[in-house]
Order: structure tokens, then C-alpha cells, then sequence
């Protein structure tokens, strides 16, 4: 589209998220006239670490972020995955891109607000809770809980896994639960019983159970999250602490009193689910990013990786296409083989005797099949 074509543009994004803001800087950059609306009165981030990979770092560079999400992470050199007790299974060397450009680990808060604190003040509207959105061809509309209605040429959906953008226009298929629970703390390094000296990712699994330590050297911490077989799909299940040490019962006994040590009021539990590939991402006027279009679980750690890359790839499709319609076309072209790959990957979980499904060829010391 020519450039007074996109400063005509005036997009509507639901969800301040990783998608929503990702979107917001990269279709902001075009000149589109871009609002953001959040439901949230505030924005809070729960959760732990994740690990921002180099096609994702090098997407900042392109939109002259880098440095203020670099301030927030570490670099990493290396992914291990090792048994309960700690004998090694395969290390995997993170890639380096463009300019040895590394895997960055961050914590989500500081992610969600390097990401926000880059948007211009007044982009982000908290406080909009949507409750329909109408596709009207060239436009669509928006209608807020509070009574507020917005007409955009195109609406971005960016409202996760429960997006109302994607049950009203695109899918109604309800999210799909794993069988999983992820219990997730933020730790001091003192209290890691010292099992964290250095910035690499570790994984621990047996019996069903995942244990990841993901440092964040600048916060002088450690990312906790176990993940663990559960029959219960409440949304947000009661876990008791014994519940939590039966899970890591077997496993090397720093990371048992790792959990031993926790203070249950710190630590976010949630069941885990994701959703089934959804056929069509986009209308002629609006169009689905990140976990709304393709929420995944988290054994590959590529969710919001996958959200950032999603608004890159919008933002190109758009600059690249003749009109919004042909843009969102081939935004979809581009990304959905590669997240539904991701999807289906990310579903076959991480076992001791299921690293040969995930990486093929890499003859790891275990290897058969996943789950």
C-alpha cells in the first residue's frame, strides 16, 4: 500500500498483550492511525520467564526497541534438558542471527512494559472490555461493556485465547485442555539452593513432569514453573503445596525444596490449554494475531515469539500488498503453516523418552515417542 494509504489507515487493536502492542509499534511505523483498547483497568502481567529468540530480538532492532528490551533480559547461550536428577539428556545451542543476535530470557512483566513504554502516550485505552465486534465488509465496529462503539478500518484481534474477536467472526471452537496444570514463581538466586550459575534454561522432566529454571540475572532471579500432569480443567485450579510436592517427588532434592520453599500467595497456577488451528485468521476488515489466532502450549516456549512475529508479518504484508484486503491474505499465507506447525509441535510435549519427536536427528541419550 502507498504510504497515504496506510496514514489513512485507522486500525483498532483489541488486547495491550505481547500481539496487541507488538502490533501497535509495527503498524504504528507504517503511519496508520493505531488505538489500542484493553480491557484491563491496569496493566499487570502474571506469570514468570520467558526466553525471546533471535528473529524475535532482531524484529526490535527493526523497530528500534532493542535497547530497551535488552536492558530487561539476559542472554542466553544454550537450552538444556536433563532428568529428574539431573543427568544430562541434550544441550541445545539457542541460535545466533543477524548481528550475533542471542536468545534474551525476560520476565513477562518487563516485557509487557518495555513493549507499552515505546507506544506514544494516549495509543492505549484501558478500561475497554469488548463485547461484539461486527464485520461490516470494508469496516468493522466495535462495541465496549461501557457503552462505547468504534468504527476501524481494521480491526487487529489480539485478546488471547478466549479472543471474543475470533468466537464472533472466525471460530467458536472452545480452548482444548491439555490434561497439564503449570504452577509458575519468581525466585531470588539465593533461594535457587544453587542450581542457577549462569543464564542458560534448564529443563528437568520425568514422571510426567516438567521443571524449568530460567534465569533473569538482571533481577538477581529465577523463573520457577513446573508442569505437571492433572486431570482437572478448572481454568484456574486450588493446588495445596503438597499438592505441588507430589509433583516433583523423585526429582533432585534442591528442586524439591525449591517447592518446599515457596509461598503458595506467589505462585500462579493455572490449567493449561490451548486451541485447535482455526481455517481462516482474517475478513476483508479484520484479522487475528498471536494466542487469538493460534494459542499453543508453552513446551516450545514460541508464544509470544510467535505474537511478535505475527505483528511483524502484518505490518510487512500491509506495506507490501495493494489494498488492506489483499494485505491480510497474504499475512495469513505467510504465517498460519508456520504456526500450525508450532501448534501441533507444541502439543507433543516433552517426555524422557519423547526428545527424538521434537528434535529429529539430534540422537539425544533418550529418545521414542511423545505423548
Amino acid at each position: 500500500m502507498q504510504p497515504s494509504e496506510l496514514k489513512d489507515l485507522r486500525i483498532a487493536i483489541v488486547g495491550a498483550g505481547y500481539g496487541g502492542a507488538a502490533a501497535a509499534r509495527a503498524l504504528g511505523l507504517l503511519g496508520a492511525d493505531v488505538t489500542v483498547y484493553e480491557q484491563a483497568n491496569a496493566i499487570r502481567e502474571v506469570g514468570a520467564g520467558i526466553g525471546l529468540r533471535p528473529v524475535t530480538m532482531n524484529r526490535f532492532r527493526q523497530w528500534g526497541i532493542f535497547d530497551a528490551i535488552a536492558r530487561v533480559s539476559s542472554p542466553s547461550e544454550y537450552f538444556e534438558i536433563v532428568t529428574a536428577t539431573g543427568e544430562p539428556i541434550m544441550r541445545e545451542t539457542w541460535p545466533a542471527d543477524g548481528e550475533q543476535t542471542h536468545t534474551h530470557l525476560i520476565h513477562r512483566g518487563d516485557f509487557i512494559e518495555a513493549l507499552l513504554g515505546v507506544l506514544p502516550e494516549g495509543m492505549v485505552r484501558l478500561g475497554h472490555r469488548l463485547e461484539r465486534v461486527e464485520d461490516r465488509g470494508d469496516r468493522s465496529l466495535l462495541a465496549f461493556a461501557d457503552g462505547t462503539t468504534v468504527e476501524a478500518d481494521l480491526v487487529v484481534g489480539a485478546d488471547g485465547i478466549k479472543s471474543v474477536v475470533r468466537q464472533q467472526l472466525f471460530s467458536d471452537r472452545a480452548p482444548v485442555f491439555s490434561g497439564e496444570h503449570a504452577y509458575r514463581a519468581v525466585i531470588s538466586t539465593d533461594d535457587a539452593h544453587g542450581m542457577v550459575n549462569d543464564d542458560n534454561l534448564r529443563m528437568y522432566i520425568g514422571r510426567g513432569t516438567k521443571v524449568y529454571l530460567l534465569p533473569l540475572r538482571h533481577r538477581r532471579q529465577v523463573s520457577f514453573d513446573i508442569t505437571a500432569l492433572c486431570p482437572d480443567g478448572t481454568w484456574t485450579p486450588r493446588v495445596t503445596k503438597d499438592d505441588m510436592l507430589r509433583t516433583v517427588d523423585g526429582f533432585d532434592e534442591r528442586l524439591v525444596d525449591i517447592t518446599r520453599g515457596l509461598d503458595m500467595n506467589t505462585v500462579n497456577v493455572r490449567a493449561v490449554y490451548d486451541i485447535d488451528p482455526v481455517d481462516t485468521w482474517h475478513s476483508d476488515s479484520a484479522v487475528l494475531v498471536g494466542d487469538a489466532a493460534h494459542s499453543m502450549l508453552h513446551h516450545q516456549g514460541q508464544g509470544a515469539n510467535s505474537a511478535i512475529e505475527d505483528a511483524g508479518a502484518l505490518a510487512d504484508a500491509l506495506r507490501t500488498a495493494a489494498s488492506v484486503k489483499e494485505g491480510l491474505a497474504l499475512y495469513q499465507a505467510t504465517r498460519k503453516p508456520v504456526t500450525d506447525t508450532l501448534q501441533s509441535i507444541s502439543r507433543q510435549g516433552w517426555t524422557e523418552n519423547g526428545i527424538d519427536d521434537v528434535f529429529p536427528g539430534q540422537k539425544p541419550a533418550t529418545a521414542a515417542t511423545g505423548k
